[in-house]
């Protein structure tokens, strides 16, 4: 089936637009199919399965019929358990976002209901619950079923399976006559075809089977995470784990430009892929994304088809995906060609309940993981190091260098642990500061202030500023020279511009680049000491974006 684009469906601008913030580029075949049905008042029963979108095939044209002029209850949604409740209600919150005025209320046992009552009481025209606590409220009149106009039963089979038959029964026998319901099902047994015949008139069936979903040998884990830290989160996997080569999944293009400018600004090397580039500006992304320039791409699953990269190590789903195909073809981004991959996703909230239904109609596993701490990732840094050290030292040709060290351990009282845990040290530099006796775990993040994950293994980071003053409060690195340029984020300029410039210009390898520090309004960047001479004279008067290049040794402060 061709993709249907959600424009071409007649929706309400509002809902069009929560419908774009969520990312949903193009209607799943349910929704493309399903959406127009309800959208004409017909009875409907949809066959798919879960992972395939269909919440908001039913939500979107439910949304569209109800008045938020009236308090009054005008649809209800039954679920077979409260976890779905709670998926299904915050998603028609999500749908409705621009729909100012909309109630939607979660109702379901193992919440005290006088809580729920409360709500009911203030009015709310969506009403998501499971059959028991629906049957509830109905009873105690305080879920009053004359303005109703939609029923939508979700995961009717599994209801079933659950017993909820009868109530079922009742509480659709207590519906106005003149009604819309939309029943989704997975499979459909004697029973279900059974409540259609009594309940339903005349319903369109729309159907999709979902194709057998192979997943790709690639060790995936989830994080559990909260909304304000998923960048952090990501940052902290990115410098514990190095790959070569990443690509990050948004769902949504605005998201995708949030992050590329988070990444680049700690220092990164990212570049975003979305719909609205032109032709010219993909390919370039693309190139660059092949020769290793950007080692981060951050991507919608639109914009990510064809993407054919083999030394893709990782697979970061910052958000999760709406379809369970959507996350298999993913993570088949990675672990090509016999290539060892990985797969992590962030979850936020009831998104681990979508997560393991993909984990249930993909069979495979997605092991949880706790959030590394920086002490964590830091004394990986140091092992990484230190596992360099021992492939240097199984290829031999020290002796050179053996003869340095050992006169000066025959001169000097220290021993030679010192001095390798001292190489060590200004290998590290400010990441050393990082190792502590105790982990910062992310409850903390809040209050780590500057300890947040620093970019690269090579040391970038973004330092405390105050943009109204050119300060620099860092000293250089052994060894390097600390240089300031006059153009920062406010010029729209990005490390990788920086670093391109350096290297074009003076010739000098972009791998000795150090730390770059970028701010509003200037950057700070790193530069071996016997190369700063040669760097300075290079960019002056260079342009980078168009505008003219002020390069000098950076001072104390200058205002």
């Amino acid at each position: 089936m061709e993709t249907v684009k959600f424009e071409e469906l007649q929706l309400n601008d509002k809902i069009l637009r929560a419908v774009t913030d969520m990312g949903f580029e193009a209607a799943s075949p349910i929704q493309a199919q399903a959406i127009p049905v309800q959208m004409e008042g017909k009875d409907m029963i949809g066959q798919a399965q879960t992972g395939t979108g269909k919440t908001a095939a039913f939500g979107i044209p439910l949304l569209e019929r109800v008045s938020p002029k009236s308090r009054k209850t005008q649809a209800i949604v039954l679920c077979p358990t409260r976890e779905l409740a709670i998926q299904v209600a915050d998603e028609l919150r999500r749908l409705a976002k621009y729909l100012h005025g909309i109630k939607v209320l979660p109702v379901y046992g193992g919440q005290e209901i006088v809580k729920q009552i409360r709500s009911l009481k203030g009015g709310v025209q969506i009403i998501v619950g499971t059959p028991g606590r629906v049957m509830d409220h109905m009873r105690r009149k305080t879920i009053r079923t004359d303005d109703i106009h939609t029923v939508v039963l979700d995961e009717a089979d599994e209801m079933l399976n659950m017993g909820f038959l009868e109530d079922m029964e009742t509480i659709l026998s207590q519906m106005p006559e003149e009604r819309q319901t939309v029943m989704f099902s997975a499979t459909m047994p004697e029973a279900i075809a059974e409540i259609a015949r009594k309940f339903q008139k005349s319903p369109e069936m729309v159907r999709v089977v979902k194709k057998e979903l192979t997943v790709p040998k690639v060790t995936q884990y989830y994080y559990e995470v909260k909304p304000r830290n998923k960048v952090e989160v990501m940052c902290r996997l990115l410098d514990l784990y190095s790959p070569k080569l990443s690509v990050v999944f948004c769902n949504t293009k605005k998201q995708v430009d949030e992050l590329v400018q988070a990444l680049q600004g700690r220092g990164y090397f990212a570049e975003g892929l979305h719909g609205d580039l032109k032709q010219e500006q993909r390919d370039r992304v693309m190139d660059s994304f092949r020769n290793g320039a950007t080692e981060i791409l951050v991507a919608t699953d639109v914009a990510a088809r064809g993407i054919d990269v083999d030394d893709v190590e990782a697979v970061f789903n910052f958000d999760i995906p709406q379809d369970d195909e959507y996350y298999v073809h993913r993570i088949g981004r990675t672990g090509r060609a016999g290539r060892e991959g990985r797969a992590f996703s962030l979850a936020v909230g009831s998104e681990v309940y979508k997560l393991r239904d993909i984990q249930r109609f993909c069979k495979t596993r997605i092991v949880p993981q706790p959030i590394p701490s920086l002490n964590d990732v830091t004394a990986i840094k140091a092992e990484k190091i230190l596992d360099q050290v021992q492939e240097l030292i199984r290829e031999g040709e020290l002796d050179k260098m053996a003869r340095i060290v050992e006169k000066r351990l025959l001169a000097e009282d220290y021993t030679s642990l010192e001095l390798a845990a001292a190489f060590l040290k200004m290998t590290m530099g400010d990441d050393y500061e990082d190792i502590a006796e105790e982990a910062y775990p992310l409850r903390d993040l809040e209050d780590l202030g500057s300890r947040r994950s620093n970019g690269r293994g090579n040391g970038r980071r973004r330092g405390r500023r105050d943009d109204d003053e050119y300060v620099d409060r860092r000293t250089a690195r052994n060894g390097m020279t600390r240089l300031f340029i006059n153009l920062g984020k406010n010029q729209n300029v990005k490390p990788g511009d920086i670093l391109g410039a350096i290297a074009g210009e003076s010739g000098m390898p972009g791998r000795l680049v150090g730390s770059i520090d970028m701010y509003d309004k200037y950057t700070f960047v790193e530069v071996p000491r016997d190369q700063a001479d040669i760097v300075l004279n290079a960019m002056n008067h260079v342009k980078i974006k168009g505008r003219n290049v002020r390069m000098e040794v950076a001072g104390a402060a200058r205002k």
